[in-house]
């Protein structure tokens, strides 16, 4: 006879396994994807943002730059250093802040590991991210056009650490950086998706995220911002909320507020800012993330 500790064990386990077997292979491809792109084409990339600088794209120009965000897999901290770059080429704030906006809130290797929620949240996931950058790039170029909105002193271009060689031994160091820097977070996440699902109720999620669409909305931008503390940490909770009930509108507002206010993100984001456009970017990002949640809520 099992002992009420081993049963526990063994249901703990048998969840843990199967949420693993889920979202692993999607944690390990995104792990290569965003290494293989940081080393074979993120230059490419932030070569392509830098190039549309004379074409005098105007506000098409936004657009680009929310979509090159996304394609960039540079952390925030890495952002900023090369949004400094461009500024100092002349590129004006609205691009850059479509550019960082997007960037804080997806990018490659995350855009893998979230199509393990289905497709229609990865959908969303971009979509929203796209948005909201070309939301944030219209707002600077609408109010802040000639006056500056970011303050860049202090910061150069950042210095690759993908310097070996060997292309096969520098994808490699960066691929085992990638690892050690999303492998603990990873696990996190699982293990809190699996004490969610043997110990709280399907209904209770359910009613906080799904049955109040409105309320939960609300509720799931605002757990957003302390429990987001890395994207791929998070899926395997998004995961199971989603399968216990949760809206894909609430799923949408945990997923915009939790990068934008992770807690290095808005460290960041508040060197370049100051303290009344740092709240500014606090008021906004809530706003986007709770109108983009209701209206999901609404159409779908």
């Amino acid at each position: 006879m099992l002992t009420v500790l081993q049963r526990e064990f063994v249901y703990l386990w048998y969840y843990f396994d199967l949420q693993l077997r889920q979202i692993f292979p999607y944690w390990v491809l995104g792990m290569v994807l965003g290494s293989a792109i940081s080393v074979f084409v993120k230059e490419h990339i932030h070569g392509l943002f830098r190039s549309l600088q004379g074409k005098r794209l105007g506000v098409l120009g936004i657009f680009a730059a929310s979509a090159l965000g996304i394609a960039s897999p540079l952390c925030m901290y890495g952002t900023i250093p090369l949004a400094a770059s461009f500024s100092e080429s002349g590129m004006e704030d609205d691009w850059l802040a479509a550019f960082m906006m997007s960037s804080i809130l997806l990018n490659p290797q995350l855009i893998l590991y979230s199509m393990a929620l289905g497709r229609t949240a990865l959908v969303i996931r971009i979509a929203s991210s796209f948005l909201c950058g070309t939301a944030a790039g219209l707002l600077i170029r609408a109010f802040y056009h000639q006056k500056g909105f970011f303050n860049f002193s202090g910061f150069s271009a950042p210095q690759s650490r993908d310097t070996d060689p060997n292309l096969l031994l520098r994808f490699l160091k960066n691929l085992g950086r990638n690892i050690k820097a999303t492998g603990g977070w990873f696990l996190i996440g699982v293990v809190l998706s699996v004490l969610f699902q043997r110990y709280v109720p399907s209904d209770v999620v359910a009613g906080l995220f799904g049955d109040n669409r409105g309320f939960g909305v609300l509720m799931a931008a605002t757990i957003g911002v302390p429990l987001y503390a890395c994207g791929g940490g998070t899926i395997p909770l998004l995961q199971t909320w989603l399968a216990d009930g949760m809206s894909m509108g609430s799923a949408a507002a945990f997923m915009i507020t939790g990068p934008a206010t992770k807690i290095t993100n808005l460290g960041a984001v508040k060197i370049v800012l100051g303290v009344k456009r740092f709240a500014l970017y606090l008021a906004f990002t809530i706003l986007f993330a709770l109108a983009t949640g209701w209206m999901i809520d609404i159409l779908i």
